[in-house]
């Protein structure tokens, strides 16, 4: 599909409707192909000021509208999405090299993200206190105003509706930047369906724009929330620019994700739950298993298996359905992963798949014989890469787990589940998945990573996004005036 056959979006920006940007336009590459594929227009910080001028007002009255309006929204937006996934589908592929499958996964993920958040919108939102005083006391939870939200190329659509969605239900407006990579996907696709679906102008904005816009949107003055999802080394700075402005910043970053195999498991199911985990749209997720722990009795037969899937895996052109995997985003991110796959090799590592490439097509990879402080190891890969290291017993299991500076995702993978269960109380990490892959996500579970992985709120149920997009305010009232002694 072709960017520029929608003349909705080709060529603008999405603030009060449709308008010109007044930055230069950014052309949408299909990594795919290698083709343009359309042009967005790019917002500069007078863009960004007017938006959020605009949206400080919208959201006033937003806030005031009734939580069936707001829900009405949502149910919508999710209506029209599902009885017509191929609207954003269809772009997803070829902006973001997503493969088919993949890309109608995000879709449905999308449209959960959106049902969820319409019911998010009549959650009671707040508490009758006791109070020592003949009063009534109670604490409730506000809007934050205007949400900043940064969001990725690699799932462009859901993560930023996780944030867009919630925020609005709860009524924020929302100032949305999306990858300068993925402007369509990852935003304005998502303003055309807002906007049929009632949202009124104003109450959103999405501002492509490359690394200068993000640093003023973090800093902006009237922007006291920002929500971001990235890599950690994004992360630290935008809490560094952050910190002193003593703005809520909600960070989710990186991951180097552990699939633990122990003795007693399929191997057979654990070396197809460890390809998915590694492979999964080119290992291009936060919670992609970075990090494979097999027990040294089921090495040899799980390294074989995991070599199998990933030799039999189909690597091309993401519009063909059977094809499992696409591209890279682009070369400086596919030279990266075949800099770390190379280097891992010249330090002692064993390549007993892939780590060839044509193009951005990356073969998926298996390394063995991978060593701790081999960057292939400790260091987030964000490519198909499946490094193996063996293990002779739990306990040393889990302190090579809990080495990594990250804490996103563990999957356990056992005959005796309770057992893993067990052992989940010894795992410093924000997901642990027993029986299942460490990629896994649903809106209705708080989602976010400890350590290098993630600081402030959480994504996804009706507590985390409550905590994380609004502020809580105490009220008290009284019939009287107090009478106080001066």
């Amino acid at each position: 599909m072709e960017l520029t056959e929608n003349p909705v979006w080709d060529g603008k920006l999405y603030s009060d409707g449709w308008r010109e940007g007044s930055g230069e336009k950014i052309t949408v590459i299909a990594p795919g192909s290698g083709r343009a594929v359309g042009q967005v227009a790019s917002a500069t910080r007078t863009d960004l000021d007017t938006a959020v001028a605009s949206a400080k007002l919208a959201q006033r009255a937003w806030a005031k509208a009734s939580y069936t309006q707001r829900a009405a929204v949502m149910l919508k937006a999710a209506a029209l999405l599902a009885a017509d996934p191929a609207r954003l589908q269809d772009i997803l592929v070829p902006e973001s090299g997503s493969a088919w499958g993949k890309a109608g996964f995000e879709v449905g993920l999308v449209v959960s993200e959106l049902q969820e958040c319409a019911a998010l919108a009549s959650h009671p939102n707040g508490e009758i206190l006791r109070s020592v005083k003949p009063r009534l006391s109670l604490a409730r939870r506000v809007p934050l105003g205007v949400v900043g939200v940064i969001a990725p190329f690699n799932f462009p659509a859901i993560l930023a509706m996780r944030s867009v969605a919630p925020a609005l239900a709860l009524g924020n407006a929302v100032i949305l930047k999306p990858d300068p990579r993925t402007p369509v996907s990852g935003g304005l696709a998502l303003a055309e369906l807002l906007a049929e679906a009632g949202l009124p102008d104003g109450v959103l904005h999405v501002l492509p724009g490359g690394g200068d816009l993000g640093a003023s949107l973090v800093t902006h003055p009237d922007v006291p929330c920002i929500s971001f999802t990235g890599s950690t080394t994004a992360g630290r700075k935008i809490g560094e620019a952050a910190g002193p402005l003593l703005k809520r910043v909600h960070l989710e970053l990186g991951g180097n994700n552990a699939t633990l195999v122990l003795p007693d498991a399929d191997v057979r199911a654990a070396a197809s739950a460890g390809a998915w985990g590694s492979f999964l749209h080119q290992g291009q997720i936060c919670m992609t298993t970075g990090r494979h722990l097999v027990h040294r009795s089921l090495a040899d037969e799980y390294i074989a298996a995991l070599c199998e899937k990933a030799g039999n895996l189909p690597v091309g052109d993401p519009s063909d359905a059977s094809n499992a995997l696409g591209p890279l985003i682009d070369t400086r991110q596919r030279d990266h992963v075949h800099s770390v796959v190379t280097g891992a090799v010249a330090k002692g590592a064993t390549l007993a798949a892939g780590g060839s490439y044509d193009g951005l097509y990356y073969r998926p990879t298996v390394l063995t014989d991978v060593t701790s402080d081999n960057l292939a190891w400790s260091e987030e890969i964000f490519g198909p890469v499946a490094p193996v290291q063996v293990y002779d017993n739990v306990d040393e299991a889990i302190e090579i787990i809990n080495a990594s500076e990250y804490g996103l995702s563990v999957s356990i993978l056992t005959s005796n589940a309770y057992a893993a269960f067990e052992l989940s109380d010894r795992i410093d990490s924000g997901a642990v998945h027993i029986n299942d892959s460490t990629v896994d996500d649903e809106a209705v579970a708080p989602f976010g990573g400890w350590k290098a992985s993630g600081a402030g709120g959480r994504f996804g149920g009706p507590n985390a996004n409550i905590d994380t997009f609004t502020e809580t305010q105490w009220v008290t009232l009284q019939s009287e005036i107090e009478r106080y002694p001066f």
